[in-house]
């Protein structure tokens, strides 16, 4: 199972240097878990940055994977996580639901840098 953070999908959207890293798990949406947060994410910048043609395309191809909301027991493990590692809320909560589906997280946002389970490429930096 493969999570990939917002970040991630909006360096595979832009064709980014890091393209080919998230391609991966990308590619199979069998595999793939979106939590909810991350189509808000996506669908703000991707709106911000071109209209909301590009935005509702862009969050339609994230509806192809699992998509996971909120509950209770994924806030709370979310916010331990926060507290124990200092992550920003939505960062942990991307965290807390690749752990709950014991899947990878696959990231360049250097707040996951070290962290396990996480497959993590530097911004900016082909894989």
């Amino acid at each position: 199972m493969n999570v990939v953070d917002s970040s991630g999908w909006l360096e595979y959207f832009a064709n980014g240097t890091n393209v080919d890293f998230f391609a991966q798990p990308l590619a199979d949406a069998d595999t793939l878990i979106v939590p909810a947060i991350s189509i808000f994410e996506v669908f703000k910048r991707v709106l911000s940055q071109r209209d909301e043609a590009a935005a509702l395309q862009a969050s339609a191809l994230m509806q192809l994977g699992r998509v996971v909301v909120l509950d209770e027991s994924l806030a709370m493990s979310a916010a331990k996580l926060s507290h124990e590692l200092k992550l920003p809320m939505a960062d942990s909560i991307m965290l807390a639901t690749a752990r709950h589906f014991d899947a990878v997280l696959w990231t360049q946002d250097a707040d996951f840098e070290n962290l396990l389970g996480v497959r993590y490429v530097a911004k900016g930096v082909p894989a």
